[in-house]
């Protein structure tokens, strides 16, 4: 129980610091025009990063913020703090920064199409009625937007809920999460026996990413009236 309720915290602080800045990130893109530079080079990026994740990522973190890593060097001549690393990187809260750096162009790529079916005529519509532009977002996009969001949030949570790579790259003993208590259980040469409770906690897993892609689909079904 105490690795589920950290796995839960983990996927839902993720998604839902990822969802935010990531839908940011998707609406100040989507006002820059089809063709530009930044435009396509903002997608480009997020792309890649949306995928960059595992050992590699991992060990990008601990270059960074791990023991003589570069920012650690970097703080310890400027304001005197200890060279030998973080060591809230190696926990739930190392984990939820990590899990964010590829939740938010995750967001981008999953998000943006639904600020792209906004149409115009909407918004001229609202204006010729005499709605302020707040009143449009608060009365006509965002309730539209609304699905979608939701939608959006639920696939970084289970992005985030079935993520174990990164976690165990970067967390090489104890099983704070669900997916590394798994590993620990299948692979442990101290209890033995342990297979069959390995199994039930994977069970467990596929019953909660099943309710929330099930949540999902139902979302994206309501998105897609009009969207078409």
């Amino acid at each position: 129980m105490h690795a589920l309720r950290q796995s839960l915290i983990l996927s839902f602080v993720s998604a839902a610091v990822g969802a935010v800045l990531g839908a940011l990130l998707a609406y100040l893109i989507v006002t820059a025009p089809p063709t530009s530079v930044l435009r396509r080079t903002v997608l480009a990026v997020c792309g890649v990063l949306a995928q960059f994740g595992g050992v590699t990522l991992a060990f990008a973190w601990l270059a960074t913020l791990g023991f003589s890593g570069l920012l650690t060097d970097l703080l310890a001549k400027l304001i005197g703090t200890s060279d030998s690393g973080f060591s809230w990187i190696y926990e739930l809260p190392g984990l939820i920064l990590v899990y964010t750096y590829f939740q938010i162009p995750l967001m981008v790529i999953v998000f943006l199409p639904a600020l792209e079916g906004l149409r115009p005529q909407w918004r001229e519509a609202a204006v010729n009625l005499g709605a302020t532009t707040f009143q449009y977002w608060t009365r006509v996009a965002l309730p539209l937007l609304r699905p979608a969001f939701l939608g959006s949030a639920l696939l970084l949570f289970a992005n985030a809920f079935a993520a174990y790579a990164t976690a165990a790259a970067l967390i090489s003993q104890g099983a704070s999460i669900t997916p590394l208590l798994i590993r620990s259980a299948l692979t442990s040469e101290v209890v033995l026996g342990q297979q069959d409770f390995g199994y039930a906690l994977a069970l467990e897993m596929v019953v909660v990413v099943s309710i929330v892609m099930g949540l999902y689909a139902w979302l994206l079904r309501r998105t897609s009236r009009w969207l078409r």
